[in-house]
């Protein structure tokens, strides 16, 4: 993570809170968690939700080692570009969460093996919480796995369900 990264994470959660849900980008501990599942053989399919400016995204493309197909869905259009030109080996759509079926179905996919979450759960609200698990529910493979993680300081906000 270099400072670049902490300054644009910042600036983008001062910009909109509730949509960037952090004022930095994760640290290398949680994203070796949270991309536990990504397997280091086969060519899965690996969707990443929120990625930010891609601290978990390095992770997973060492993981992959030009295998399979790595997608991240970002919403932020600054962190898409960000990451796009970062990490030329990973297809970015900039588009929201909850129409993760289109977003696969527009690029050839039906399912993802894995799906990897940096989403701000705790910021959102009880009902946007729901969309997003059925989103991701609905997109995932029978044997696939997924991993979120989420930061408890929104909470006073009153927006993530309790």
């Amino acid at each position: 993570m270099t400072s670049g990264d902490r300054s644009a994470f910042l600036r983008e959660f001062l910009r909109a809170p509730f949509t960037v849900g952090a004022v930095a980008p994760s640290g290398v501990p949680l994203a070796d968690l949270v991309t536990a599942p990504v397997p280091r053989d086969g060519g899965p399919l690996v969707v990443e939700l929120g990625p930010g400016t891609g601290a978990f995204t390095a992770i997973i493309q060492r993981r992959l080692a030009g295998r399979g197909h790595h997608l991240a869905i970002e919403v932020n259009e600054r962190f898409a570009e960000r990451l796009a030109s970062r990490y030329p080996r990973v297809e970015v759509a900039v588009a929201d969460a909850r129409a993760l079926a289109e977003t696969l179905a527009e690029r050839g996919h039906h399912q993802a093996d894995v799906i990897v979450s940096g989403l701000p759960w705790a910021a959102f609200t009880a009902d946007r919480q729901g969309d997003l698990i059925s989103a991701v529910t609905d997109a995932l493979a029978p044997h696939g796995a997924f991993t979120t993680f989420a930061y408890a300081h929104t909470r006073p906000a009153g927006c993530g369900s309790r």
